[in-house]
């Protein structure tokens, strides 16, 4: 059995190896083993293509703000595994980690002999979340993030008071299809019946499907732009103001500090789902709660500016929608500076309409490999682009190392791209300030 941390940890990445395995058959055995934690838990799902980590940031703020202990459990992480599984945004201890794997441990070296194989890497830190909210650490509610897809998702053993869907795009296609109608027939796999739904999904087609569920779910829907509409957006300096509105209520001068109109929709989103929760649940949410936890509530890697002079910005764009959503946002708030942007992906993205983007604002760009098993080389990246000004390299630290030298007062630095290479550049980041 697991006496260390590392060792634990060291467990829970050797089931990398299985890969992705979609279906829920592995998860309910594990919670069959574990006396069912799930059906223990109130919960509330939130998928999508992007914005799924901010939104449960936003929802999870509010409800704390409230008084209430928010369990959450997110994928993947920036500054260090334990943040997966958190309560009121403190992160599992290492101690808790060891005592869930030791209880895992031999329900999965059965499973491992079983037809239906042993568990992923991802399906076992989500049996970890279900029984540490259940029987560790009870919680008055937890948000769950979905991994990847929706319909069969690990997390999508839960029967939710909610569920919120916060986009769709055009990611993980080889696994969830091509098209818009494809990718949200998966992710309207979270709907259930009678539970209601919170959407904002902007194409016609994808809306459709998640129609076509919460019709035959007999699913309530709360779309945005139809049901609760967005108002008054202003930029600040450091993040975003509107209006939100229902039928019921009107809610103005909401604030947040994460920048861009992405960040108020998923803001609306997580205002939507407090309203719903408010009346069916926990009455003591108040409209005061809800402005001081969207005014709270920050995410690592979303557009987050790490240092003012020189102007460095973090954002986590790993697909099209978001580098669409952050080069927008550069321009509209940093159209006068010169844009060094440097730049990593995973091999099984679909990059070039990515880099597209990012040729089109960069005055110059730097292609990075970094460590990690799925991550595509500099060199492929920079044969996409088109950029007169552009680089490659297998060392991303010397990069930003670079790049800072070089810097003037008229230009800024923009690392982005994968989370997972996000994850390294902000643990890198916060030694660098640590050291000074």
């Amino acid at each position: 059995m697991f006496q260390t941390y590392e060792d634990s940890l060291g467990w829970i990445h050797s089931r990398l190896r299985l890969g992705i395995k979609p279906g829920l058959t592995r998860m309910n055995r594990m919670m069959e083993k574990l006396n069912f934690p799930d059906e223990k838990l109130k919960t509330v799902h939130i998928g999508g293509t992007n914005g799924k980590g901010s939104t449960v940031t936003y929802l999870r703020c509010i409800l704390e703000s409230g008084g209430l202990t928010v369990g959450t459990y997110t994928s993947p992480y920036i500054e260090q595994f334990n943040e997966r599984i958190s309560i009121n945004g403190e992160p599992i201890s290492d101690e808790d980690i060891i005592k869930l794997c030791n209880i895992l441990y031999p329900i999965v070296a059965e499973m491992d002999q079983m037809e239906i194989g042993g568990p992923t890497e991802f399906e076992i830190i989500t049996a970890m979340s279900f029984y540490y909210f259940a029987f560790i650490k009870p919680v008055d509610i937890v948000i769950y993030e979905v991994g990847l897809g929706g319909r069969f998702d690990s997390t999508n053993i839960i029967y939710p008071i909610l569920s919120i869907i916060t986009s769709i795009g055009l990611d993980h296609t080889a696994i969830l299809g091509d098209t818009y109608e494809e990718i949200a027939r998966e992710k309207a796999g979270i709907i259930k019946k009678n539970t209601p739904i919170i959407a904002a999904i902007k194409q016609e087609e994808a809306l459709a499907e998640i129609i076509k569920k919460a019709e035959t779910e007999n699913a309530p829907t709360y779309f945005l732009d139809k049901h609760f509409i967005i108002d008054n957006l202003i930029s600040w300096k450091q993040g975003e103001s509107f209006t939100f509105q229902t039928a019921a209520e009107k809610l103005e001068d909401l604030q947040i500090v994460m920048m861009g109109k992405h960040q108020i929709e998923n803001a609306s989103l997580a205002v939507m789902a407090a309203s719903l929760l408010r009346k069916e649940i926990f009455p003591q949410i108040t409209q005061e709660h809800i402005r001081l936890g969207l005014k709270g509530a920050k995410w690592p890697g979303r557009f987050e500016m790490v240092s003012e002079k020189p102007l460095v910005i973090l954002d986590g764009a790993h697909n099209e929608e978001g580098v669409q959503a952050l080069t927008a946002e550069l321009t509209k708030r940093f159209k006068d500076k010169k844009k060094a942007i440097i730049f990593a992906a995973l091999s099984d993205k679909k990059t070039d309409k990515m880099i597209y983007q990012l040729d089109r604002i960069a005055d110059k760009i730097i292609f990075v490999s970094f460590d990690y098993p799925r991550a595509a080389t500099c060199h492929e990246l920079y044969k996409e682009s088109r950029h007169q000004q552009k680089t490659y390299s297998i060392d991303w630290k010397k990069s930003i190392e670079e790049q800072l030298e070089e810097m003037e007062e008229d230009s800024m630095l923009i690392v982005t791209g994968s989370l997972y290479f996000l994850s390294a550049v902000k643990a890198y980041w916060k030694g660098k300030r640590t050291a000074k």
